[in-house]
This record gives C-alpha cells, structure tokens and sequence, in this order.
C-alpha cells in the first residue's frame, strides 16, 4: 500500500505538467497508480512529452549557465543574488542554483519512456516498432543533451540511466567520469539515431521542436567538438550539409531566427507558447526594466555600436540602444529588427530557445577543419557567415589559435545570448592540455569585484574551478557523492 500511494502521488505531480507542448497535449486521467498506468502508445507519448516540458522548463537555467560566467552580460541591481555569486565567481555548495534536480527531472522522465516503451508494445498491438523506435530515439536525444549539459557544468555526474519509480531504486549513485557519461551518451545517439525523425510531423513546431536527425547530428558533432575529435566533427556536420534540408536565412530575413522563430535555419527550437501557458523566462530577464541583465562593454565593442558596422546583427537587433548608457538584449523581446516594434501580450514570453541552427554547426565544422590545419575550408566557412550578416571578410594568419580566436569572435557575435558563450570559452581553455587557460581565466575575473581578481585568478589555474560544485543537499542526501576538490579548499 505505501508504495501503491507513493506512486499515485508521483503520478498526479508527473502528470500535472504533462501539457507542455501544443503539439502534444496528453493528458491522461487522474488518480493512475503503476499497474493501471503504461498500457498504450499514449502513455507513452504522455510521459515523452513531460521530458520535453521539463526541458523547457529549465531554460533560464540553461540561459544563466550558458552566459553569465561569460563576457557579454553585465548584472544589474535586479540580479538574482545566487546569479550574481555565480557571474562573480564566488560560487558556493549553499548555492541553490547549483542543484542539478531539474536535469535529473527531465533524464528520469526520458528514462520512463526507454524503460517502458517496449513494455507498452506487449500490451497495445497498435504500437508499431516503427512508432517505439521513433519515440525511444526521442526520449535519447533529450537524455543525452541534457547530460552533455551535465558533464560540461560539473564535469563529473551520477550516469543513471533507469527510472526512478520504485522503492527498490538506488538512490544513493556515485558520480561517473566525464569519459565515461560521454563514452554512454556517444552510443546512444549513434544506435539511435536510424530512428528518429526528419520532417515527418504535421506542424513546423514539431519538426523544429521534436528531436530529428539533424538534431541528433548537431548534439554528436558538438561532442565531438567538446572531446576535440575533429574528424568526427566533420563527418556530422557533414550529414547535415548532405540532407539540405537547412539553409543560412539571408540578412534580411536573419531576425526572424527569433521572431516568429523555427525558421529554415532552425535545427532544434525548445518551443514556447505563452497563450498555452509555456513560457520563456528569458525575455523577463532582459527587457528594458528588469534591471537583471544588459549587454556589457566588450559585447558594445564587439557589436562596434560607435560605427555601427555590424548591421545585420548588431544595433536594433542583437541589442537595442535607448540612450548614452542604456542597452538591451534584443532577440528576445523584440518583435523586429528596428529597435522600436516589441512583443507584447502573449508573444512576450514565447521566444524560442534555440539549442542548435545551421550557422551553429557549420561554424562547428569551421573550428574542426581549423584545428586540422585545413585553413582554406575553414576560411570559407567563415566568410559565408560574415557575409550573411553584412560585414566584410577579416584576414586570419594560418595558425590554429588565430582562427580560434576568429572562430571564437564569430561564435559571439552571432550567438550572443543565445547560451552558448561560456560553453565556447571553456572549450577554448581546455584545448591543447589546458595551453590557453590564461585566456579563459582573464575572461571570468573580468566580472569579479578588482579587489578579488588576482587572488582569484591564482585559484583558477586549476581547472576544477571551472565547474560548478555539487549542491550540499545532494551530499548530504547522497553519501557515495564526493565534491569537487576544488571546492573543499573554497573560503
């Protein structure tokens, strides 16, 4: 019986955010317990869609980590304090945000569906290999992206890969290698990848929103980036350019990778819908009055705002001038590229987020081919994004580290805000063992108060630094967890 109300109670928290996509609305009926539960491809479906709505749900999470230990943002006295310890380096255990719960939602959901799909199959003779298959590749592209988000945060992480939906689960799992959670997710994503989706739903908002192909090709290329197998990067992007199924937008139409989103050059979009109550948190965090977050000074000169030579993706689109000293995120409260027309009502909170597009991967390869002393091809590259946006070719020496930092100024200015900034700094101070770290390290005491800078840069010569500790209440709760070292030694 105490399990029996335990897992009722599971079932009415799990289910009561199962509307997460308007796509797929399933909501099945209240007061479930396990064995009345799991008996059609429609459960299935059900529990698919919670994962992604749990994904989604974490997208301030995955905008704060992706950009606030980075150079583009500057807080203001609206910022969360537990953001604002973390832009500043002065990151501790007690620091809530560190909790990985929230990934752990979305990977235990993704686990269910694994788990219990070819369960269903046995029961519902309408549920077709072809339709398990499809939505088990689903629910394994979501897993792993969300433990390659993991792994690139903590570095190390408990690898679980069965539900948790018993009594008799372990709920006391030491953490895995980085190797070996990236070893686990590389071979899920090649054995599953034959079955997922391309283009084969009835809504744009699916095909750009559902886990496809080309978004399994993304996610392997990108961690074939993270683990500088450069050969590999290539291969994956190159299945992309193969299926031609994406394409760069042209300048005139580059803002709408924002509004109204999913567009040609989309791979996949976390989708939101504010009249169905899904909602971005990230236009909350950049408009005019929030006081939270605004463009810092390297993304002003980046941007080149004093000649406005960056016209396509620089002012009234990237970022909005109000005055002498007041700037804005743009892509995600804007409406369109004029600096004046914003989304209001409904359309204020359902900006897409995107996790990979066509200019992603192809700048992706761009970084391979650099670093494989291919210059020519990656040159190309290069300049087919800087054409698109309306500026004019740079000269680049062939060496490995100028195309790197080309690679790296290109990837900010046309992915600014977009949660990918730090992920790309702490590649570059991984790179080669660690021979650029001093880059990295200057970049992350830039937002440190001058009185902790030179302390802190010391501290971060050791590169554990550069990942987030575990969340204290998961060490108490967990006795087989072992902090990050670096941590220990923090005061």
């Amino acid at each position: 019986m105490r399990k029996r109300l335990k897992y009722l109670l599971f079932v009415f928290v799990f289910f009561a955010q199962v509307s997460c996509n308007n796509w797929l609305e399933l909501i099945p009926p209240g007061g479930l317990i396990r064995e009345e539960f799991w008996k059609t491809k429609a459960d299935v479906q059900a529990v698919l869609m919670s994962a992604y709505g749990e994904l989604a749900a974490i997208n301030r999470e995955l905008f704060v980590f992706g950009e606030v230990r980075g150079d583009m943002l500057r807080g203001l006295y609206g910022q969360p304090l537990s953001e604002r310890l973390i832009m500043e380096n002065n990151i501790y255990p007690d620091n809530y945000l560190t909790n990985w719960q929230n990934f752990y939602k979305v990977i235990n959901y993704c686990n269910e569906v694994i788990a219990n799909a070819p369960k269903v199959q046995e029961i519902d003779n309408t549920f077709t290999d072809y339709q398990k298959q499809g939505l088990m590749a689903e629910a394994y592209f979501i897993r792993s992206l969300t433990y390659f988000y993991l792994v690139r945060l903590y570095k190390e992480v408990p690898l679980i890969l069965e539900p948790t939906e018993s009594d008799d689960a372990d709920f006391y799992v030491p953490k895995a290698s980085e190797e070996e959670v990236l070893n686990q997710i590389v071979s899920d994503l090649e054995a599953n990848r034959a079955f997922a989706p391309s283009f084969s739903f009835p809504t744009v908002e699916e095909n750009k929103g559902r886990a496809s192909k080309a978004a399994y090709d993304a996610l392997l290329a990108d961690i074939a980036l993270w683990q500088f197998d450069y050969d590999a990067v290539i291969k994956h992007v190159n299945k992309i350019e193969e299926a031609e199924n994406y394409v760069l937008m042209p300048s005139g139409k580059w803002f709408e990778l924002f509004y109204p989103g999913n567009s040609l050059e989309g791979i996949f979009e976390i989708q939101f819908d504010d009249k169905l109550q899904q909602r971005n948190d990230i236009a909350g965090l950049t408009n005019r009055y929030s006081n939270q977050y605004v463009p810092s000074q390297k993304a002003l000169e980046m941007f080149s705002f004093k000649y406005a030579s960056e016209l396509v993706r620089g002012e009234d689109v990237t970022i909005k001038k109000y005055g002498e000293d007041e700037f804005v995120v743009w892509k995600y409260v804007g409406q369109a590229p004029d600096g004046q027309t914003m989304r209001t009502g409904i359309e204020a909170n359902s900006c897409n987020f995107i996790v990979y597009r066509y200019a992603d991967v192809l700048l992706m390869k761009a970084e391979a081919l650099s670093q494989l002393g291919k210059y020519n091809e990656a040159f190309s590259i290069i300049k087919e994004i800087r054409e698109r946006a309306g500026v004019a070719m740079i000269n680049i020496a062939n060496t490995p580290v100028a195309y790197e930092d080309a690679i790296m100024n290109e990837r900010a200015l046309e992915f600014a805000y977009e949660g990918k900034r730090w992920f790309d700094l702490l590649r570059l101070g991984r790179r080669n063992n660690y021979a650029r770290k001093d880059k990295l390290i200057e970049v992350i005491v830039s937002n440190v108060p001058s009185t902790q800078k030179r302390i802190l840069a010391t501290k971060l010569t050791n590169p554990m630094g550069w990942y987030l500790p575990i969340y204290e209440k998961e060490i108490e709760r967990n006795n087989k967890l072992v902090q990050n070292p670096y941590y220990n030694s923090v005061k």
